[in-house]
């Protein structure tokens, strides 16, 4: 039994997944330290007033609604995906892109029965298994 438990936190999985698990913590600190410090801020600045709404709410039958909660981390979300996305995603995609990197797409077509994409080599659909015919290359 030992030496299955061995094995399994041997296996190269099982590392990947705690090194991913590492780097995102220190990723999440990143991101979280520019919205934080710089993109709220910068909101701030450009609208004024607060960029916190957790104390807005409305009552009904004394039950509090709190939906200040819910805008702020609808904004967070939004600013912490914009953020990825522009400092992160598109610079990435464009350094993979000056060099050469980026993943080569195959050719599709849709399959005739099933109106799913299949590749143009495929000589049978992966859906639903009908006969096609390759184009020619």
């Amino acid at each position: 039994m030992i030496k299955e438990f061995k094995e399994f936190l041997l296996r190269g999985n099982l590392l990947d997944l705690a090194v991913a698990v590492v780097i995102g913590v220190a990723f999440t600190a990143v991101v979280t330290s520019i919205t934080s410090n710089l993109i709220t801020p910068l909101i701030k600045a450009i609208f004024g007033g607060s960029t916190q709404f957790g104390s807005l709410y409305f009552t009904i039958n004394g039950s509090k609604i709190l939906y200040g909660n819910v805008l702020d981390a609808l904004l967070n979300f939004v600013i912490v995906a914009a953020v990825i996305f522009f400092l992160v995603i598109k610079p990435v995609n464009s350094l993979m892109a000056r060099l050469g990197r980026l993943p080569n797409e195959e050719p599709v077509r849709e399959c005739p029965e099933c109106l799913s994409k299949v590749a143009d080599k495929a000589t049978k659909c992966a859906y639903c298994t009908s006969e096609l015919t390759p184009t020619a290359a």
